[in-house]
């Protein structure tokens, strides 16, 4: 067998320990070098165990791939453990979400302060995540190959296999164990598994966009260590002022919105000197929203989201991508196990995908190293499938509730948004919870 532990530097990331006929065994094969993936390898760099890591991209370009992440504070504390929390650069801490309800009284606010931590959450740029992982697994004894293809897989009661084309050469590998992080597109190859999904019917629009009342805390690489250090530390030291207007006529920092409309959410999330927009939109709205001008698509949005944050002033590249619900059942079968988006793809209303994610691969991780010698068994399979019911189906069921209902119009249900919002400002014991199961999910 192929193990990290005897493999030279030089020979890490190629075809190490493959035999002539391409081909190697190993105790974990990953399909899908995205974050999540990638985090899972991490995770068990010190082990013993002899891992292959699969990504069939290589690193994409920064202006390819310059989605927002909105991290948790336990996601945070999950990249900390995983050491690359440091490489990350341009994080934006939040410390407040203003929550509402366009065209209703209610609204809730939830703070940093009234939880305990020094933010809710980060927003970041996922490339920039993509790479701080990428540069840390080239220090790993991790077989890490990108540009490789995986074509067709199988399982059996002692091992998983697969064929993979790389370099123009299809190999074949083994484990132990096979891990699917590819976003769901080989599960219909895993025997057992049933794939379900839900067309929301609705778009999201993201795009950069600057308001008039401009102000933004950012974590910049001098910052981060004294946030570490002092605990509770607000963004307030950190804060920039701009042109010498008052800051009374500015928003707070580190505020991100969430503002609920009947044809979807608005999200703003704050990103520097920006805000990270997701823009929920009727299929129909979606393609001629993105064929506006600058100014145009301005304007619509101002028409839309209100007066909270003034006019917006400036807006980036806008994208579109459909939303929908997509999840398994079971996450687990013989040799198998489905984790971050192969196992649930979320609406990102509660921007919960990428941090249920994360948490499929910290978990899978400890099930691993508590269970050298079973891993892959069919119990071990079955505790790590038990641990995290109820946080993917809680995350699940909590996220679709939210776009059902207040994604509508109903004269009956605005009103009970708008008193539900209200109570949930007035009960700040119900404000800690809600908030602790965002930020840790379910075992939060």
């Amino acid at each position: 067998m192929t193990t990290a532990g005897n493999r030279e530097q030089g020979e890490r990331h190629t075809e190490t320990g493959m035999t002539g006929d391409h081909h190697s065994e190993y105790d974990l094969i990953i399909i899908g070098g995205g974050p999540v993936g990638m985090a899972l390898a991490l995770a068990l760099r010190d082990s013993d165990m002899s891992v292959l890591l699969l990504e069939a991209r290589g690193l994409p370009a920064k202006t390819e791939d310059s989605r927002p992440l909105a991290l948790s504070h336990g996601s945070r504390l999950i990249l900390q453990r995983l050491g690359v929390w440091n490489a990350l650069h341009d994080i934006t801490p939040i410390t407040t979400i203003h929550i509402s309800n366009r065209g209703g009284f209610g609204r809730a606010v939830l703070t940093a302060a009234e939880i305990g931590v020094p933010a809710l959450g980060y927003v970041m740029n996922h490339h920039d995540v993509f790479r701080a992982m990428h540069e840390a697994l080239q220090e790993c004894d991790i077989d890490y190959l990108t540009g490789a293809q995986v074509t067709h897989l199988e399982t059996g009661a002692v091992q998983g296999k697969i064929e993979f084309q790389h370099d123009g050469v299809t190999k074949k590998a083994t484990a132990r164990l096979l891990v699917l992080a590819d976003g769901g597109r080989l599960t219909a190859q895993i025997e057992g598994v049933t794939q379900h999904a839900h067309d929301y019917e609705q778009w999201a629009v993201v795009a950069r966009v600057r308001t008039e009342r401009f102000a933004y805390s950012a974590i910049t690489s001098s910052a981060r260590p004294m946030l570490s250090a002092v605990p509770g530390l607000t963004t307030r030291s950190l804060r920039k002022t701009g042109s010498g207007r008052k800051s009374a006529a500015r928003t707070q920092p580190g505020v991100a919105y969430e503002r609920f409309t009947p044809e979807g959410p608005v999200a703003l999330l704050p990103s520097g000197k920006y805000f990270s927009l997701v823009w929920t939109v009727p299929p129909s709205a979606a393609e001629e929203i993105l064929a506006l001008d600058d100014a145009a698509f301005l304007a619509r949005l101002h028409s839309h989201f209100g007066d909270r944050l003034g006019k917006f002033t400036e807006a980036g590249k806008r994208s579109g991508f459909p939303l929908s619900l997509k999840y398994a059942t079971p996450i687990t079968s013989r040799r198998a196990v489905l984790v971050g988006n192969a196992a649930q793809t979320l609406h990102p209303v509660a921007g919960q995908g990428f941090n249920l994610g994360l948490r499929d691969a910290w978990e899978l991780a400890e099930e691993v190293l508590d269970s050298p010698a079973h891993i892959g068994s069919s119990a071990m399979l079955t505790r790590y499938r038990d641990k995290r019911r109820l946080d993917s189906s809680g995350g699940r069921m909590f996220t679709d509730s939210l776009v059902k209902l207040f994604s509508n119009d109903d004269l009956v249900l605005d009103s009970m948004r708008s008193m539900g919002l209200g109570a949930l400002d007035c009960l700040p014991p119900v404000k800690r919870f809600v908030a602790r199961r965002m930020m840790f999910g379910a075992r939060g």
